[in-house]
């Protein structure tokens, strides 16, 4: 038998031996959230660099938090977010070790539980020693910490010539302060506090000799703050917990619900639907759904619009708050280094001591071509959803001087067009971001200004639903204006993008009027706001529903013949569910249903690999018989997008509109995901009213049915 290195065995040395820098696996991390405070952790319930840590307002204000019992790291058991997200939970044991006086405790003694959760600014822990051996003992609980105040940008890997002043540690009893002065102005503190006074307590470990009866429990509760605050207690965390817990049940009741007969199918919606509730903000605005964590926690224009359609038929609610929010920091000027202009709207906000300082843009920036115009389709989604003309009025300034700035934009070559105005700014400023993501077949990265395909799809529909609403505002002329524009649009994208050779739409037309034929799927959203022509719509999805894009577990970015395909890159060759979801929408539209019962049967399925939780995105490999989809290694989890995949497929399975004008629920050609025999929607709001319905497979279709008792109350109108 081979001989261990005694290193292998010292576990001192294994953890100075873990990369703090290496990136971490996100399906193995454990994220929680709420307001703008969220945690991120691995399994253990560790922080220990990389990107995870105790972030607030886009600062890292806990950069290391570690347990070891009896010098030693722990044993995982298990770990588990609870079902509403609040509740951060890791089931531990301990290893091999001596208990204060020398005498040895066997592996598996000692049960540690560590419950974390966050509240109005403050980590809340609760760790939990249960005694399982016939001896009492004495044993040695270490803690340590540190705060790098590191701001979000530098965690990402943005390198600053020069920062603050961070101060010594301050301890007493049971408290320690760690402090950061920031060239911002602005001190930021952690107050890391124990509810019993270690043993021995420096700037960055406390230990505590834990003496634990022969079947007993001891628990020590820690609390990490922007300032110091009473002593750590059961009573705290009790109360912390149930404030949070009723916090997020309040969100989660927001809109209708779905059940289903499947049991598994029922866990994945419940946890998306958890999702997009964590990362739900309430603002002053109305809620507002973050992007994802951890790099992203924050509002995106783009990211907030997206998830607010594919949420809007179950909670139009969300959608309202974020016209609100993105109404209210509209541009009103022109700047440069932040790419704004009048009438623009927002691309991504920061609270961080480098956003206050300018040294990037991204304090308010509004470097997103397609932002605007997906603004304009939101609002104008949700007033057919809704019928909530008086909204519509509030924000109808707002909408015209959006129009303006697309127009602005497109009046050069006809289409809306981007180039960064500044070199901090974002080269790529379509929902594919990256330097790479737009280029043309030989790999030539093109000049701009550049003109994307799927935007001007989405102008289209923006033209298009303004001037439904300016028709029924009674404003002919600008009806009448903004309907050529839509026309003017859908000509001219059918005219320069189509490519006869590939029977694809080019990826964009770079600034020599060259197009990129390149084919992406960036076209799926084409087919989601309806602009090709019947004919080309077909070829295009026969396409993506081919070898060349549908991996098996979802629509690639990037068709796999493409000269810079890559199925690990973020952008070319990778899955990111949010756009298979579009693309799904797509395709139901153009009558493709039953393709779109695969997607969403392969996104189910790459869900429940990634335990009921979709990231940002995944590796784009082809599907092999008995392997799981590949983790893309530094993807947020969880994304709000990638969650409200679940909801804009399963509308598309379903094919469900509301009439909120009419006050009626249309349902075209309805199926039902694969296994499943029944799905009720419960408290639908129609209009004023809420109803329940339910479709149900009978034999080789399926049937749409409201509730007894509310048949009658809104007109359900079923086309097969």
């Amino acid at each position: 038998m081979a001989q261990l290195d005694e290193r292998q065995l010292d576990p001192a040395v294994a953890l100075a031996s873990l990369d703090a820098t290496a990136p971490r696996e996100p399906h193995r991390l454990f994220a929680l959230k709420q307001g703008d405070c969220f945690a991120v952790s691995d399994a253990y319930g560790d922080i220990r660099g990389a990107g995870d840590g105790f972030f607030r307002d886009d600062t890292r204000v806990l950069s290391e938090f570690r347990l070891t019992v009896g010098d030693r790291q722990t044993s995982l058991l298990g770990a588990s977010l609870s079902q509403d997200n609040v509740l951060f939970t890791a089931n531990l044991t301990n290893l091999p070790m001596q208990s204060v006086r020398g005498r040895d405790i066997p592996q598996g003694a000692i049960h540690i539980e560590r419950v974390r959760l966050l509240w109005q600014d403050r980590l809340f822990e609760r760790i939990t020693l249960s005694n399982y051996s016939q001896e009492h003992s004495t044993i040695r609980v270490s803690l340590y910490f540190a705060a790098d105040f590191r701001d979000m940008f530098e965690v990402r890997g943005s390198t600053r010539l020069k920062r603050g002043m961070a101060h010594a540690a301050k301890t007493d009893a049971t408290c320690v302060l760690l402090r950061y002065d920031g060239l911002d102005g602005l001190a930021r503190m952690s107050a890391i506090s124990f509810s019993q006074a270690p043993d021995h307590l420096t700037g960055d470990r406390a230990d505590f000799l834990i003496a634990v009866t022969r079947r007993s429990s001891k628990v020590l509760y820690v609390e990490v703050g922007p300032e110091m605050a009473e002593t750590p207690n059961r009573d705290r965390f009790r109360a912390a917990a149930a404030r949070a817990r009723f916090g997020m049940r309040a969100k989660r009741r927001h809109g209708a619900t779905m059940h289903s007969s499947g049991r598994v199918f029922n866990d994945w919606v419940e946890r998306a639907r958890a999702d997009v509730a964590l990362l739900t903000t309430e603002l002053t605005t109305g809620p507002y759904p973050y992007a994802g964590i951890p790099w992203f926690s924050t509002a995106f224009g783009r990211d907030g619009v997206i998830s607010a359609l594919q949420m809007l038929w179950l909670n139009p609610g969300l959608a309202r708050g974020v016209l609100a929010f993105l109404a209210q920091h509209q541009a009103t000027e022109t700047s440069p280094f932040s790419d704004s202009q009048p009438g623009k709207i927002m691309h991504e906000t920061r609270k961080g001591e480098m956003a206050a300082l300018r040294e990037l843009p991204f304090g308010r920036y509004y470097g997103g071509v397609d932002t605007t115009p997906l603004y304009i389709h939101l609002a104008c989604a949700y007033a057919d959803r809704t019928g909530d003309m008086a909204f519509v009025d509030s924000q109808w300034p707002s909408l015209c001087a959006a129009a303006e700035w697309i127009e602005e934009a497109s009046r050069p070559t006809g289409f809306v067009t981007y180039q960064r105005a500044a070199e901090t700014g974002l080269a790529n400023q379509g929902w594919k971001d990256s330097g790479d993501s737009v280029f043309h077949a030989d790999g030539r990265i093109p000049k701009g200004p550049i003109a994307l395909v799927e935007v001007q799809g989405y102008a289209f529909a923006a033209f298009r639903g303004l001037a439904a609403l300016a028709r029924r505002r009674g404003e002919i002329d600008r009806a009448d204006h903004w309907e050529s524009s839509a026309e003017a649009m859908r000509a001219a994208v059918e005219r320069h993008f189509w490519l006869d050779d590939l029977g694809f739409y080019a990826l964009a037309i770079d600034g020599a009027g060259e197009p990129c034929k390149v084919r992406t799927s960036n076209v799926g959203h084409l087919l989601y706001v309806g602009l090709p022509a019947p004919a080309r719509a077909q070829m295009v999805a026969d396409q993506l529903l081919s070898a060349s894009f549908h991996s098996g577990w979802g629509l690639r970015t990037l068709a796999d013949d493409a000269v810079f395909f890559n199925p690990m890159s973020y952008h070319n060759g990778s899955i990111w569910p949010h756009d298979t979801a579009i693309c799904g929408a797509g395709l139901a539209r153009f009558g493709e249903r039953e393709s779109v019962i695969r997607l969403m049967s392969s996104t189910f399925e790459s869900a429940v690999h990634f335990n009921m939780r979709l990231p940002e995105l995944f590796c784009g490999f082809t599907r092999a018989p008995g392997e799981a989809p590949i983790a893309y290694p530094v993807a947020c989890l969880p994304q709000a997008w990638s969650a409200g995949s679940a909801f804009m497929l399963m509308q598309a399975c379903l094919g469900l509109e509301i009439d909120g004008w009419d006050g009626e629920i249309h349902v075209t050609r309805p199926r039902l995901p694969i296994g499943i025999d029944t799905l009720t929607l419960r408290h639908l709001g129609v209009g004023t009213r809420k109803v329940d319905l339910t479709f149900q497979r009978v034999g080789d279709r399926v049937v749409a049915f409201l509730a007894e008792r509310h048949e009658g109350l809104v007109p359900l109108v079923v086309r097969t």
